[in-house]
């Protein structure tokens, strides 16, 4: 308790001082050219209330964000980039973050998931490669559409316990051998599971736990159901995981060599990093960097149905499938797709966004009724004001009036 009272008031101390100051728009220098740009005003959009929006992130009252990007129609209308001073902001608090994970976690504490260190967090050794989170799990879930396209997975309603041989002491439960891959795609496996009631670092919050543990499998299968399979939505990072094991067994690769060959390099996303598990898993439950420009290219991949330029990339309908609200989550009426977020937006049409959301303020958020993808870089960790995508798509929605009326 001490410890983490140190740490909430140096990091007080820190955002005070950094969020006091406006920060600067960052210009970047390696932009992908496959882009069409065009501006706010060529497509139908109000630029003075994006410009006020941009302004509010200088000047920091909406926390710590890093990139703000709008496409419209498939072209970047608006694009701006924030040089925010995290070495200095988190200068105390990397290093008691990291002697409180070794004090819990022992040998198993790794600087990867220390959110403090500024060689991991948000960008991945001083690139461009920005951490998207859970948004991870969003893109984890374009992989099954295209594995079960080329016949590498049978199909959702597959039972996981085959694919777990060396585990199968862990599978006694025979509601357990029930869970099937849609399950895990929905987060409705019905495993015990707790990360919202404590904060990501802290011990007792599952996935913290999981992610300085060991063998995270062992640790993800390892309590008892909860609930029946399939009836209850509980957000739990490492179902995740375990698609990723499933996944790799299945195509016989790693999920990131899987991804780059069939995902990436077919949509020009060049680079990018994932994390690996202490086992040698893709961490596919928030392990994934990308530039805001090719995080950007994974939501305009799922406003077009799946296609990118040219070439269908996801199977037709895994679009459809996707977003198509399978479990009511309990949380101001959003609904929850295969790894998706439904989110009902307030013109009050019936109509959802989907959100790909992730720790710290990832947010890639898509409403095809407006042919509108939004995305949202940032690191809101601390004890600060910070936005919701719902609050951040409404600004947005604002410089579309005209487009809204109609």
């Amino acid at each position: 308790m001490k410890d983490m009272l140190i740490i909430s008031l140096v990091l007080l101390l820190f955002s005070l001082h950094v969020i006091g100051n406006p920060v600067e728009v960052k210009n970047i220098a390696n932009k992908n050219n496959d882009w069409s740009l065009s501006s706010p005003e060529e497509r139908g959009a109000d630029v003075a209330v994006l410009e006020t929006l941009n302004q509010e992130f200088q000047d920091g009252k909406h926390g710590y964000v890093d990139s703000f990007l709008v496409i419209k129609g498939g072209d970047i209308i608006f694009e701006k980039y924030y040089d925010i001073d995290y070495f200095t902001l988190t200068k105390s608090s990397k290093f008691e973050q990291a002697k409180i994970m070794q004090k819990n976690y022992g040998d198993f504490a790794t600087a990867q998931y220390n959110y403090h260190d500024t060689d991991w967090h948000p960008f991945y050794r001083d690139t461009e490669l920005h951490t998207i989170q859970s948004v991870t799990k969003s893109v984890t879930s374009a992989l099954y559409g295209i594995a079960i396209n080329r016949g590498e997975i049978t199909g959702l309603d597959a039972k996981i316990v085959g694919y777990f041989p060396e585990y199968s002491s862990l599978f006694s439960d025979p509601i357990k051998q029930s869970i099937t891959i849609r399950d895990l795609l929905t987060m409705t496996a019905g495993i015990k599971w707790d990360e919202f009631t404590h904060a990501y670092t802290d011990p007792l919050n599952d996935a913290a736990s999981m992610e300085s543990s060991d063998d995270w499998l062992r640790f993800i299968l390892s309590p008892p159901m909860e609930d029946e399979p399939g009836k209850k939505f509980v957000y739990n990072s490492g179902i995740t995981i375990l698609l990723s094991h499933i996944l790799q067994v299945s195509v016989n690769m790693s999920v990131d060599e899987y991804a780059k060959k069939y995902l990436f390099e077919p949509m020009g996303i060049k680079n990018f990093y994932w994390k690996k598990t202490p086992r040698g898993l893709t961490d596919t439950e928030g392990g994934l960097y990308l530039s805001s420009r090719d995080f950007a290219k994974i939501g305009l991949l799922y406003l077009n149905n799946g296609r990118w330029q040219q070439n269908q990339i996801l199977p037709k309908g895994w679009v459809t499938s996707t977003m198509t609200p399978a479990v009511d989550t309990g949380y101001s009426g959003n609904k929850y797709g295969f790894q998706w977020w439904l989110i009902p937006y307030e013109d009050g049409k019936g109509e959802w966004m989907y959100s790909g959301s992730g720790y710290g303020g990832q947010y890639l958020l898509i409403i095809p009724e407006h042919d509108l993808v939004m995305v949202f870089n940032g690191w809101n960790i601390f004890d600060i004001s910070r936005p919701t995508k719902e609050y951040l798509s409404s600004r947005v929605l604002k410089a579309l009036d005209r487009d809204v009326r109609d």
